[in-house]
């Protein structure tokens, strides 16, 4: 390299207070510079043009931007515009072989919950790379694009089953307070598992707050569930009456029963067990009405509450109660989507609290963008599915095969 340039660099670096060497110093400019340099060769080469050529003029593939990138080298992190091509056939090489990108490293680590804190050490600690807390945000920040565009992507027609629940999240706005975070997940008619959206609740559950998330969901394109399978939210199935008439709303049958030993004294809980498992294995609604009578009358006048409890869900708790044994064992719990809050509660453990709302969506965002990288888990799911779902198709006079004619829009891409 020419001396005399070096010296020239320096000098002007010096001169206008620019440090050599950290963040936005000289050293990582120069590497920003001569990265992306390479990048822009390796894309011409590539292309067989160069930028601006009319040669490239219907050559059927052509430059289509840049995305960032923030890779990790000797003068630490640098953040760099890898140019793509419409086709999606670029491979950057120098970027691929050289360098370690800790984009997808950093919004892996964050997935699985750890801290900006957490991530900053680990990268110090296996990679002897100094990012700052600044750094890692602004990268998950990168995320924030493709968290809206999924929220807001076409979503099929029919689908067997929706199933709602909430996990709750502490947020500073003001005041640390628990905040709702609403998780839709439906099966498709082909057995997979797709998570419709997230929604952040402000804690209301009325009938008017279920309208806005299950309209926005329609606007989406999803004129039909089957049914609807939720923890007896407040004013959810009035919202569903009105949004998808046909639609059946089935209260959890394990949350209720779990949701019954609040009201009793510990010693009394395998009793009561004992004879509410008839109630919800009966063959027919007559014979659980039978049944929970018999409890009543056993349990009524010591646990008053049990009793009004089961009253108040009775008309959401008997639906499945029509249906065969391979309809009842899928919709007679939400434990397709207990599996995901588990996943999203060890992502958010981690954290006290989040600092706005956008926070906190962000971080149950990539937890569930992240939790099936290798396609098993969806594989298993299908498979558990399938018979359940030639169920259905009779049960609902063939809704389900009408809806199988129809293209599937819906495919949800892992972060990691």
């Amino acid at each position: 390299m020419d001396d005399r340039l070096i010296d020239e660099l320096v000098s002007r670096a010096q001169a206008e207070g620019l440090q050599l060497t950290g963040e936005g110093g000289l050293l990582q400019q120069l590497t920003k510079r001569l990265l992306e340099s390479a990048l822009e060769g390796e894309i011409t080469d590539h292309l067989g043009y160069d930028k601006h050529d009319p040669a490239g003029q219907n050559s059927g593939n052509s430059r289509n931007g840049t995305r960032a990138k923030t890779v990790l080298t000797d003068v630490g992190p640098v953040e760099i515009a890898v140019p793509r091509d419409r086709e999606g056939s670029f491979q950057p090489k120098i970027v691929k072989k050289r360098l370690s990108g800790i984009d997808e490293m950093v919004i892996s680590l964050a997935a699985k919950g750890l801290t900006t804190g957490e991530v900053k050490a680990h990268l110090a600690e296996v990679y002897g790379a100094d990012v700052s807390r600044q750094t890692i945000s602004t990268i998950t920040d990168k995320i924030l694009d493709s968290m809206a565009e999924w929220q807001n992507r076409p979503l099929d027609a029919v689908y067997p089953v929706d199933f709602i629940d909430a996990i709750h999240v502490k947020i500073r706005d003001g005041a640390v307070a628990n905040r709702p975070i609403y998780v839709a997940l439906a099966v498709t008619i082909d057995g997979r598992r797709d998570i419709l959206g997230l929604w952040a609740g402000d804690g209301g559950e009325g009938a008017k707050h279920w309208m806005h998330i299950l309209t926005e969901i329609k606007n989406r394109g999803v004129n039909n569930a089957l049914m609807l399978v939720c923890d007896g939210l407040k004013g959810l199935p009035d919202a569903v009456e009105t949004v998808w008439p046909k639609t059946i709303v089935q209260t959890c049958v394990v949350h209720l029963a779990r949701n019954s030993f609040r009201y009793a004294a510990r010693q009394d809980w395998d009793k009561i067990a004992k004879l509410l498992k008839p109630v919800y294995t009966a063959a027919t609604e007559e014979a659980a009405l039978d049944r929970f009578a018999e409890f009543a009358d056993a349990w009524g006048k010591k646990y008053p509450a049990i009793v009004r409890l089961w009253e108040n869900a009775w008309e959401e708790f008997t639906p499945f109660l029509r249906f065969d044994t391979e309809i009842r064992r899928i919709v007679c719990t939400t434990n397709a989507i207990e599996s995901v809050n588990a996943r999203i509660r060890r992502a958010v453990k981690a954290r006290d609290h989040f600092p706005n709302e956008q926070a906190a969506l962000k971080c149950v965002y990539m937890a569930i963008m992240s939790l099936d990288p290798t396609g098993k888990g969806q594989a298993r799911w299908t498979m558990r599915w399938k018979t359940a779902l030639n169920a259905f198709d009779i049960t609902f006079d063939g809704r389900l095969s009408a809806a199988r004619q129809q293209p599937s829009t819906t495919r949800v891409t892992p972060l990691v």
